[in-house]
């Protein structure tokens, strides 16, 4: 549950203010990292670049425990990896996971640790997608390959019901266009979202406002929506795959939304929240506060992070276990 409060939808339990290790983390990456980010070229040399650091950080601030095993995966178009904590085997359940990183930067393999820690506190098996990248790969490569992982997941006999969709950033965006698409061609809804600062404005105009009342540590909104640009490649930002609209969708999935007090996609947050519980939906938004993009990734670098994960997989535990129930319902009545 979540209450409001001078910092917005706060998670009950947590701090009105972030840990000194967390405010501490926001500090000095704002000196260090931003204005590093900020003048970043998107060449293709650039690009490369940035994908070399925020691999090697990933790795640091978030490594993947011991024990873990990973499968690769590719079938068809469909390319990720089966990530299984110590102990976890393969179920009826599933959880699919959408990395973000403005559709450029990030993989299935920069996300390891932060998938294998949700495999170990949700005790699922994690199918992350490996789709495809910008600018090598613009719109709709991703958006395509994430609609063929799901697909494959039905295919090779999991209930719609019994999948979890996670990402966090652009994976959020591709996660909602999922959800559209899936009602657009009548594919069963999966069981769950859940999102670590999604993204869902293209153009940042959300997180512009954003920034007026608090720089984000990471990067400005305009770096930023030139890295996403690289993938929405021209298009026109109207287009209905880019400019997301839940209103008309039906059978949302119930979704938990967490995002850090101090990052700029709060506004996109928010806005998400929006949209869905005026579509009907169900859907709780925790900000987080103080706390930098995607902090569930950082558990070295923040103490938040452990405690967010562990809020997320009682929220899919209890999705599950409600669909479940309620699919006991239909069959018995039927």
């Amino acid at each position: 549950m979540t209450s409001t409060s001078r910092h917005g939808f706060h998670p009950a339990g947590v701090s009105d203010v972030g840990s000194p290790r967390a405010r501490l983390a926001a500090f000095v990456t704002r000196w260090s990292l931003r204005p590093f980010t900020n003048v970043l070229p998107t060449t293709r040399r650039g690009i490369r670049f940035s994908r070399r650091i925020v691999a090697t950080s990933m790795n640091l601030l978030g490594p993947v425990p011991k024990g873990t095993s990973i499968d690769l995966v590719v079938d068809g178009p469909v390319r990720g990896e089966w990530v299984r904590a110590a102990g976890v085997t393969s179920g009826p359940r599933v959880l699919l996971y959408i990395h973000g990183s403005a559709y450029v930067i990030c993989s299935a393999r920069t996300h390891r640790g932060l998938t294998a820690r949700l495999s170990s506190s949700t005790g699922l098996p994690v199918f992350t997608v490996d789709y495809r990248l910008a600018p090598e790969h613009p719109f709709p490569a991703a958006a395509d390959d994430i609609e063929s992982a799901y697909r494959l997941l039905l295919e090779q006999g999991y209930s719609a019901r019994n999948i979890v969709i996670a990402g966090d950033s652009a994976g959020g965006h591709l996660a909602a266009d999922l959800i559209i698409e899936n009602d657009r061609t009548g594919t069963p809804q999966p069981g769950a979202l859940v999102l670590f600062s999604p993204l869902i404005d293209l153009d940042f105009e959300l997180s512009a406002q954003t920034e007026r009342t608090r720089k984000d540590p990471m990067i400005s909104a305009a770096s930023a929506r030139a890295l996403v640009a690289l993938y929405t490649d021209g298009n026109a930002s109207d287009l209905p795959r880019l400019r997301l609209d839940l209103a008309l969708v039906r059978d949302l999935p119930p979704t938990l939304i967490q995002v850090g007090g101090a990052e700029m996609l709060r506004g996109d947050a928010r806005h998400l929240h929006s949209m869905i519980e005026k579509a009907g939906g169900s859907c709780e938004l925790e900000i987080w506060p103080d706390q930098m993009h995607v902090f569930q990734a950082l558990p070295r670098l923040v103490p938040e992070a452990a405690h967010a994960l562990e809020r997320a997989s009682k929220f899919v535990e209890n999705s599950l276990d409600t669909a479940d129930v309620q699919h006991d319902s239909k069959e018995q009545v039927s």
